[in-house]
Order: C-alpha cells, then sequence, then structure tokens
C-alpha cells in the first residue's frame, strides 16, 4: 500500500509544474486569466455565441482554476430537476486533479479556439499596456534630461561668475600694482605721518581707477563696434558703386536688358493672341454641341442616382429596463405584444416626410428574442404602424448579402395584398428589400436595446422580432418606434 501511495503521488507532483505555466503570450498567467474571464463574461451572448457544452467545458475550468479540483463531499446539493448543475459538476470532475494553473491555461486555450476576436483583444491589450510602459519610459527619461539640463546650466553659471570674478580680480591686482607706488606718494603728501589714514586713501583711488578703467573699456568697445558697422555698411556700398564707374560695361548690361526684356513682350503678345483664338473655338464648340453636354451631363446624374449608399445602422442598450416597460405599459398598449411560440411579428414603419432618422426601442420578459431590420423600397400607402404576425412556416424569405427578394415574403404586404398579388400576376412584383440589421437573438430581458438609421430614401421600414427557434415559450415584447426631424 506504501508503494502505490507513492507511486500516485510522483505523477500528482510533476503534473503541475509551476514554472512553465507562469507566463502566457506576454502577460503572466494570472493576469492573462483574468482578461479572458472578463472578455467571456462581457460578451458572452453579445459577439460571442458558443454551444451549451463549450460553455459546460469553460464554467468547468473556471471552477477548477477558482476551488481547485471537484470534492464531493464539498459539493452543494442539486435538485431533482436541476440538469444544468448536474452537467457543469460532472465536466467539472471530468478535469481531475489538475492543478490551477492548467485549469486557467485550458480556458485560455478554449476559449482562443472557439473565438476568433479573442487573441486579437489580448494583442490590442497587450499593445496598450506596451505603449503606456514606453510612454512612462519617455517620459521618465525627458524628465531625468531636463533635470540633467538644468544642472548642467547651473553648473555653467556658476562657472562662468566664478571666471569673471577670478578675471575681474587679477585686472584689479595688476592695475593696483602699477599704481601702488603714485598713489602711495600722493597719500604720504596728504597724510603725512598716518599710515592708516594713507591705506585707506590708496584703496579708494585704486577703486576708483579700476572703475574708471573699465568704463573707458567699455567706451572703448563700443566705438569699436560702431567702426565695424559702419565699415560693412561701406563696402555694401563700393561692392554696388562699380557699375556706375564703368560705362561700357554699364551700357552692355542696358543692351542685353532691353533684349531680354523685347523678347519677353513678344512672347507676352504671341500667349495673348492664342488664348484669344482658344476662346472663340471653344465659344463655337459650346453653341454648336451644348444641347448635346446637356443630355450628356443629365445621362450621367441619371446614372448615378441608380446606386444609393446605405449607412450602417448604429445600436447600443441602456439599463433602465424597468422603467420602459412602464413607460410602455402606461401608454395605448400599442408597445405590448405577446409573440406566440414558432411566430415571427413583423413591426411595419413607414418613413415621414418630416423626419430624416427612425429610433426603436425594444426589451423582453425574462427570456432573448431575435430582432432585425429590413427596408422596403417603395412608397408608403398609408402612414400608420401596422403590425403582422406570421408562422415560422411561412418564413421562406430569399435573403442576399445586401438585398431581399420579396416575390417570395409573405411579411411584406398584408394577407390581402398577397392574396390580390397571387389572383393578378403583373401586381405580384413587388419592391426590393434591403438589410439594414440582420436578424439575431438579443439578450433583451437584462436591458433595454436601443437603435437607430437615417432614412436611406422613400419607403417602409420592417423591423423584425422572431420567435420561430422558440417550441414551447410565448415572449412579451416592449416597444416603441419613433422618429427625428
Amino acid at each position: 500500500m506504501e508503494t502505490a501511495t507513492s507511486s500516485s503521488d510522483t505523477p500528482t507532483a510533476t503534473a503541475a509544474p509551476p514554472v512553465p505555466a507562469a507566463e502566457k503570450w506576454g502577460f503572466p498567467l494570472q493576469e492573462l486569466y483574468r482578461l479572458a474571464f472578463t472578455f467571456y463574461k462581457q460578451n458572452s451572448g453579445k459577439a460571442i455565441h458558443l454551444s451549451y457544452e463549450d460553455n459546460l467545458k469553460l464554467i468547468a475550468f473556471k471552477q477548477q482554476a477558482s476551488l481547485g479540483p471537484f470534492k464531493t463531499n464539498d459539493a452543494p446539493a442539486l435538485g431533482v430537476l436541476d440538469v444544468i448543475g448536474r452537467d457543469r459538476q460532472q465536466h467539472w470532475q471530468l478535469l481531475g486533479d489538475i492543478s490551477r494553473e492548467q485549469a486557467m491555461e485550458g480556458f485560455i486555450d478554449l476559449l482562443d479556439t472557439m473565438c476568433s476576436a479573442f487573441r486579437p483583444y489580448i494583442e490590442a491589450v497587450r499593445q496598450d499596456r506596451d505603449e503606456t510602459l514606453r510612454k512612462d519610459l519617455r517620459r521618465m527619461e525627458l524628465e531625468k534630461e531636463v533635470a540633467q539640463k538644468r544642472e548642467r546650466q547651473q553648473q555653467e553659471l556658476l562657472e562662468e561668475g566664478y571666471k569673471e570674478e577670478l578675471q575681474r580680480r587679477q585686472l584689479q591686482d595688476a592695475l593696483n600694482k602699477q599704481t601702488y607706488q603714485q598713489f602711495k606718494l600722493y597719500a604720504e603728501k596728504q597724510f603725512p605721518g598716518n599710515p592708516e589714514q594713507q591705506a585707506v586713501l590708496i584703496h579708494q583711488l585704486q577703486r576708483e581707477h579700476y572703475h574708471q578703467y573699465m568704463q573707458q573699456l567699455h567706451l572703448q568697445n563700443q566705438n569699436q563696434n560702431q567702426t565695424q558697422t559702419q565699415e560693412k555698411a561701406h563696402q555694401e556700398k563700393e561692392e554696388m558703386a562699380p557699375a556706375n564707374n564703368n560705362n561700357s560695361s554699364t551700357d552692355l548690361a542696358n543692351a542685353m536688358e532691353g533684349l531680354k526684356l523685347g523678347d519677353f513682350e513678344q512672347q507676352t503678345e504671341e500667349q495673348h493672341q492664342h488664348q484669344h483664338e482658344q476662346q472663340h473655338v471653344e465659344q463655337a464648340q459650346t453653341q454648336a454641341g451644348g444641347e448635346y453636354g446637356q443630355e450628356q451631363h443629365n445621362h450621367v446624374n441619371d446614372e448615378y442616382d441608380d446606386y444609393v449608399m446605405i449607412r450602417p445602422a448604429k445600436i447600443w442598450t441602456r439599463p433602465d429596463i424597468e422603467q420602459f416597460k412602464t413607460e410602455v405599459s402606461a401608454g395605448d398598449g400599442d408597445g405590448v405584444i405577446t409573440i406566440g411560440h414558432g411566430d415571427t411579428v413583423t413591426v411595419r414603419v413607414p418613413t415621414n416626410m418630416n423626419g430624416k432618422c427612425i429610433f426603436w426601442e425594444f426589451a423582453t420578459d425574462s427570456y432573448d428574442i431575435g430582432f432585425g431590420i429590413y427596408f422596403e423600397w417603395a412608397k408608403p400607402v398609408t402612414n400608420e404602424v401596422t403590425v403582422h404576425v406570421s408562422d415560422s412556416d411561412e418564413e421562406e424569405d430569399c435573403v442576399d448579402e445586401d438585398y431581399l427578394s420579396t416575390t417570395e415574403d409573405l411579411e411584406s404586404g398584408t394577407l390581402s395584398q398577397d392574396q390580390n398579388g397571387l389572383n393578378n400576376p403583373i401586381a405580384a412584383s413587388k419592391a426590393p428589400i434591403s438589410i439594414i440589421v440582420p436578424i439575431y437573438r438579443r439578450e433583451c430581458y437584462n436591458e433595454v436595446y436601443v437603435g437607430s438609421h437615417s432614412y436611406p430614401g422613400e419607403g417602409v421600414y420592417l423591423l423584425k422580432f422572431d420567435n420561430s427557434y422558440s417550441i414551447w415559450r410565448s415572449k412579451t415584447l416592449y416597444y416603441r418606434v419613433y422618429y427625428e426631424r
């Protein structure tokens, strides 16, 4: 028994090496797992549509990473009808004794396999992080360079001040040595037998002599600068003056300039004459072919009018779902519809001549519903919003990516119109329909789905609420449609 225990402990120790799982894709494993779990939680059911089995696997990895291996004694008791809880425990139990790091890595790899948008999201986060680090390093380097430059400037100022002071003292000492004997004789005559007064007078005379010398030196520098400026101006005048001292060269230069001027005038006259003749030709062509040109212009405009650019719709959500349901229910009751299981409701909203954009809002009770928007390129027969209900067996739309033919779509008109179309082959040809928003299931029981779309032209918007995938359950829909001037 001890041998079996030791052999079973050995693979357990080697099954979870902590060092290889420390990093993945340039991130610490725990940080990458947090990013992956946040991405899955925010986009599940919206940008990510996973199967039931794949969701069970991801939840099992999440439980293993947060709580460790499955333990029957610690597991909560399940109800008899709790099928989902039983499936989750079974998938958790299948993971065995893998470590939490391996479970995190399994969650990341499985999400990367099932969702193609996950890896670009992580790459964008990594680039943003690296860019932030580069900006911080660049900012620190710039701050360091600025501090070093400031220190160098201060040091240079101190050195310059020290040099100036040293030069001043050396100059003053040299002047004092030259005038000391002369000032000493003068001080002895002024204060005979008083060495202290003689020293004070010598010091005053030397200081005054230094200031007078510096003033004279400053005046000499100013005079030199003015003399140099005047000499430069005089040299510039002399460079322009030789043309007046040489008559032959001046005459030759004037003759060359006159020749060039005559050639230029002749060329200018020829150009004006050529332009004048060309204008006469263009006017004659315009008068002769004006009607043809106008027809060509109209034809081109008609060709461009055949192509209409449809802008994409804008869709967002907001959390005040209870307030929205209360407001819609408090109205006339037209905004609350019960959609039976297997049914599809089409709300026909004609464009308004005073509007330029349509807005819609909708939500449901407790369950999701499919939603999409089409646009029918036909002049509205009425300005009222109408609601049409059809079974899933009647939904046989032939849809392309950007175009929908309504010859097989029973939801593009009323039942009476369809019967008239079957009886009258000419009336059976209906207007084309463009897809604005494809039909997808929306989790509109947690938040209100809101959207808008700019009018592409005159026609009818078809708001499709699809419950054809539900076999047993009916849905209660709250919706509101309006336009912007």
